[in-house]
């Protein structure tokens, strides 16, 4: 789906958050697993993403995300991230790394 591929693009402009696929899924298939964070339905368009910075900028990303949907038969749909990891990374610098 195109507009799914469009949304990965978007996501990936945004600093600190990547899509949110399981990891052994990467090693053994040969297509874009990525598309595996995001689901679109008529009245909502679901990204999951891992946070591998603090602190997040949903907001941004939001309108990132809402910006793709604009003029396609999801513009008025609910736009809905869950995160559902932080990567360690995020993390490091409250131990002052």
């Amino acid at each position: 789906m195109v507009i799914v591929a469009e949304l990965l693009k978007a996501l990936e402009k945004i600093d600190g958050l990547r899509p949110s696929v399981p990891e052994p899924a990467r090693s053994w298939t040969s297509w874009d697993v990525d598309a595996l964070a995001v689901d679109v339905e008529d009245e909502l368009v679901c990204v999951r993403v891992v946070a591998t910075r603090l602190p997040l900028a949903l907001a941004g990303a939001g309108e990132s995300l809402r910006a793709v949907l604009l003029g396609t038969q999801w513009e008025d749909a609910v736009v809905r991230i869950v995160v559902t990891d932080v990567d360690k990374r995020a993390l490091d610098h409250l131990n002052g790394s």
